[in-house]
């Protein structure tokens, strides 16, 4: 099933399959998850999911990747997998 927009009581609609997006860890033990202080983090895992929209309030969310990433920041080839896939969202939390 289609993920529901509580608030305008509608599904959402896919936007974007293969949306790609980096997970990161942070570079200090007191990053703030986030927006907040995006220095404070730095590219961990690069994962592949899905991107739906509700056309009613045109809220976003990511959904359905996978159970592993598709790269890992130890492995030789992550940098050349980052700038591969071209991520359109960091996520800054743990």
């Amino acid at each position: 099933m289609k993920p529901i927009c509580v608030a305008c009581q509608r599904f959402y609609r896919a936007k974007k399959n293969g949306f790609f997006f980096i997970e990161a860890m942070p570079t200090v033990s007191d990053a703030p998850a986030g927006t907040a202080a995006p220095e404070a983090w730095k590219p961990y895992k690069l994962w592949s999911g899905d991107l739906w929209e509700c056309k009613g309030c045109g809220h976003q969310l990511v959904s359905g990747a996978g159970s592993e990433p598709i790269a890992e920041h130890y492995q030789p080839k992550f940098e050349d997998d980052v700038r591969a896939y071209n991520p359109s969202l960091t996520v800054n939390d743990c």
